[in-house]
């Protein structure tokens, strides 16, 4: 039978990486959650400034009336899951800004009238589209900082 040596001292060390790499990997996460709702911002038609506003990310669950871009979970805990959304109950339309909408003619008070539609404006799938790569790569680059600072102490 072999024996493993320090093996107390292992245990506190992979005891230890939660908490040590949690700090480190959630700033990764942020640093890259940061990066794509900028380029959001930045390419979102803007009216008055609500929809533009209206983007973001959270740890926790999104705003209502939100669309959500992207949600990365964790395998180590709820606490690193991270949500990118955009719209809100002020911004509703989001979606339709997005995506346009289609030639229609109108009920209700503006019954038989036509609508012409909107194109489409997006700004929501397409920054993240462009900033997957460099967003999971700062997250990897993150976990291995902290793992590599965890296995040097």
């Amino acid at each position: 039978m072999s024996k493993i040596l320090n093996l107390a001292k292992l245990d506190r060390k992979l005891k230890r990486l939660p908490d040590m790499a949690k700090a480190d990997i959630k700033a990764g996460m942020e640093a890259a959650a940061d990066g794509v709702v900028a380029m959001m911002k930045n390419l979102v038609a803007v009216e008055d400034g609500t929809l533009r506003d209206s983007i973001g990310w959270t740890w926790g669950k999104v705003p209502k009336g939100s669309g959500i871009v992207a949600a990365v979970k964790s395998q180590m805990g709820n606490d690193l899951s991270i949500t990118i959304y955009a719209g809100s109950t002020e911004a509703y339309y989001a979606r339709w800004v997005e995506y346009g909408t289609a030639p229609h003619k109108n009920g209700g008070m503006y019954a038989g009238s036509e609508n012409p539609g909107t194109r489409a404006r997006p700004f929501f799938y397409v920054s993240w589209r462009a900033s997957k790569k460099s967003a999971k790569r700062m997250v990897r680059k993150a976990v291995r900082t902290a793992a590599r600072k965890v296995a040097a102490s």
